[in-house]
């Protein structure tokens, strides 16, 4: 490196060379965060990008990265630069999860970016998790580009492959225009309603003052090379003491580890500070708090590729550079956790450094609860996530960890007291070898809800309870016993007693075999032992306008009771109190209601 780029001192602090710009891609689920960065993955390459095609349910769920090499930029806005090159050595793209979900993996995206695109539906304006970006941006201090996708909806609007906004905009028909400018002004008042000011990024004077939107289609790759000048510009311009701060020793963020044939374990970095070496000591957050281990080998991706789609595109180097995706190859990474942070430690001070900030990346930020569910994740950024969505669904969580489900979080989950939290759910994570089977099929030891978006492991999870909750009820209401009037018919004594067999007729309600019968004053009558129908077919229940032949053991005819007579069915208290809980009839009703007052006569506190 020449003197210029080993450092220069302004403003008191020692500044290196000048990195790439980290841009950071956020915004509401399905709004085109990924096609954006398919379209720049496709520049200067005749195959268009596809990693949507293969995110999971078309939501990005993990950070990701892309190179766009500073040639590329160049020529890809070259019109718009007027044939000018720009400083930067190139961009990184970070795809960071757009869905509210990913909170956590948001943040860290946000604090590892220099600035940020957010990508809104010029249709749909702005959306739940685009303002949450919003929040998130500001309180991370981000600046950062709107992205007003999907122009390609207006009605009329004709779009063409590489074409720059501005030249599009001269060839819309004046009506497509007025369209296009009600959904801008639409979008201005909301992004003002949240104290944000924003206005097309070819009509603002003080930059500073004002966030450059950008129109564009990603579906169709019109006004992206707009945004990727505007984004390059306004790094350059406003960040360049930042984008120099890259001496010291080196640092990335962890996106995931990998197991790659040929390779054996991986992680794949952002490094953002510094530089890295082939030998070098790092120190990482595992599972288990922070541990070293030393770089045995390093591969970045051969440009305009993204680090998780990069297959065999990978070339081996000694020394990586600030700002740049690089793929780790070094002992004992099993239990790294992603979304962490990686510091060069080649000596004894950096150690005791790293490793006191690494202890307080390890601590989870989930609150546990003495009685809830069981949740895992394969990152702390996911664990979060979706232990922020239960915990919106008020769901509590008994237990949260990193990793693969194994026998103590099976036990936890089947000690649960309430059989509603007898569950494990698992974000993008298995079982062990060992406890795999146990989790699949009719004879599984446990309830396992697994998938790679949350909203999915929510949807299971709630239809789980829906259906858990409804057969509990079911079992309950089977034991409950319910409000029941029955009517002694004339002339229908079959046997006088031992037991007593009557023909009756239900009034209200449901009599069931085995229930004690009353009357009205709280005389007890007997127990019923069997009922009959007219067709002489045995059955446990008889409902509302049945008439059945009914066995009493207790009563004998002509003496406790009498044809004509009425009876009700005589309900625990604290059947009572459950039955008020449930969805009775208005006559099931009316007959609990004339229990309740007959037996809080003598105790007022029955059925409370």
């Amino acid at each position: 490196m020449s003197e210029e780029e080993n450092g220069s001192e302004e403003q008191g602090k020692i500044l290196g060379w000048q990195r790439q710009p980290i841009v950071s891609v956020l915004g509401h689920v399905d709004h085109g965060k990924t096609s954006v960065l398919d379209h720049f993955r496709s520049l200067g390459s005749e195959r268009q990008a596809s990693v949507m095609d293969r995110e999971a349910g078309g939501i990005t769920q993990h950070i990701g990265a892309t190179e766009v090499p500073a040639k590329i930029l160049n020529e890809t806005c070259a019109a718009m630069t007027g044939g000018k090159d720009f400083n930067s050595p190139g961009l990184l793209f970070i795809d960071t999860p757009g869905h509210h979900s990913f909170t956590s993996l948001r943040s860290r995206g946000g604090a590892l970016a220099d600035i940020a695109i957010l990508v809104v539906d010029v249709m749909e304006g702005l959306q739940p998790q685009t303002i949450e970006s919003l929040r998130i941006l500001r309180d991370k201090k981000t600046p950062f580009v709107v992205a007003a996708n999907k122009v390609d909806r207006i009605h009329g609007w004709r779009t063409e492959r590489g074409r720059s906004f501005i030249e599009s905009w001269s060839n819309q028909r004046e009506d497509v225009q007025q369209l296009f400018d009600e959904r801008y002004w639409k979008l201005l008042g909301q992004f003002s309603e949240h104290g944000f000011n924003i206005e097309r990024y070819d009509k603002i004077r003080d930059f500073k003052s004002n966030l450059a939107m950008v129109p564009c289609s990603a579906k169709d790759g019109e006004g992206l090379q707009d945004l990727l000048t505007v984004t390059v510009g306004l790094a350059e311009r406003f960040l360049e003491e930042r984008l120099r701060d890259t001496l010291g020793d080196g640092e990335g963020t962890v996106l995931e580890m990998k197991d790659e044939r040929g390779l054996g374990k991986t992680i794949d970095v952002i490094l953002n500070r510094g530089e890295l070496n082939v030998g070098d000591t790092i120190t990482l957050v595992g599972s288990d708090g922070p541990f070293s281990t030393h770089i045995k080998g390093m591969f970045r991706p051969k440009g305009m590729s993204e680090m998780r789609d990069a297959g065999d595109r990978w070339e081996a180097c000694e020394t990586a550079v600030a700002a740049c995706g690089l793929k780790i190859v070094a002992p004992n990474l099993e239990n790294v956790l992603a979304g962490t942070t990686l510091r060069q430690t080649n000596t004894a001070e950096a150690k005791s450094t790293a490793e006191k900030e690494a202890y307080k990346e390890a601590k989870i930020s989930v609150d546990i609860a003495e009685e809830g569910v069981v949740i895992k994740a394969d990152t702390v950024g996911g664990l979060e996530a979706l232990a922020f969505e239960l915990d919106k669904m008020e769901i509590p969580i008994r237990m949260a960890t990193v990793g693969p489900v194994n026998k103590r979080d099976i036990t936890t989950a089947q000690c649960a007291d309430d059989a509603l939290n007898q569950v494990i759910l698992g974000f993008s994570v298995k079982g062990n070898t060992e406890v795999q089977p146990k989790l699949e099929g009719p004879d599984a030891e446990i309830k396992f809800i697994s998938a790679d978006i949350i909203y999915r492991i929510l949807e299971e999870f709630e239809e789980w309870r829906d259906n858990t909750k409804a057969e509990m009820d079911a079992a309950a209401r089977e034991n409950l016993v319910y409000p029941g009037h029955l009517l002694y018919l004339k002339d229908h004594t079959f046997r006088n007693k031992g037991p007593a067999i009557v023909g009756m007729r239900v009034l209200g309600g449901r009599v069931h075999v085995g229930q004690k019968i009353m009357k009205l004053d709280g005389t007890p009558i007997g127990q019923i032992k069997s009922l009959r129908t007219r067709s002489s077919e045995d059955v446990k229940q008889g409902h509302q306008g049945e008439e059945l032949a009914v066995a009493v053991m207790g009563p004998t005819v002509g003496r406790q009771i009498e044809e004509g007579d009425e009876f009700w069915v005589d309900i625990p208290s604290s059947h009572a109190k459950r039955l008020k809980k449930l969805d009775l009839t208005p006559i099931e009703e009316e007959i609990l209601e004339e229990i309740t007052r007959l037996h809080r006569k003598q105790d007022h506190f029955w059925g409370r």
